[in-house]
C-alpha cells in the first residue's frame, strides 16, 4: 500500500484512517458549499464563463 508507507514513522495508533480521509473530504465540500453559500458569486461565475465577450463592432 503506497499510501501507508508514507505515515510508517508514526506508531500504527496514529495513522490516518480511512474514516479520517472521508471525514477531512466532506469537511472540505461543507467549507467550500457553505463559502460559496456565503459569498454567492454567481453573477461573476456567469459573467465570467457563460457569457460570450461582446465584441466592439464600429
Amino acid at each position: 500500500m503506497a499510501g501507508g508507507s508514507m505515515f510508517k514513522f508514526l506508531k500504527p495508533r496514529l495513522r490516518p484512517q480511512p474514516a479520517d480521509i472521508q471525514s477531512a473530504a466532506l469537511w472540505g465540500v461543507a467549507a467550500t458549499t457553505t463559502a460559496l453559500w456565503v459569498i454567492q458569486p454567481f453573477d461573476w461565475l456567469k459573467k465570467t464563463f457563460l457569457e460570450k465577450p461582446k465584441s466592439e463592432e464600429k
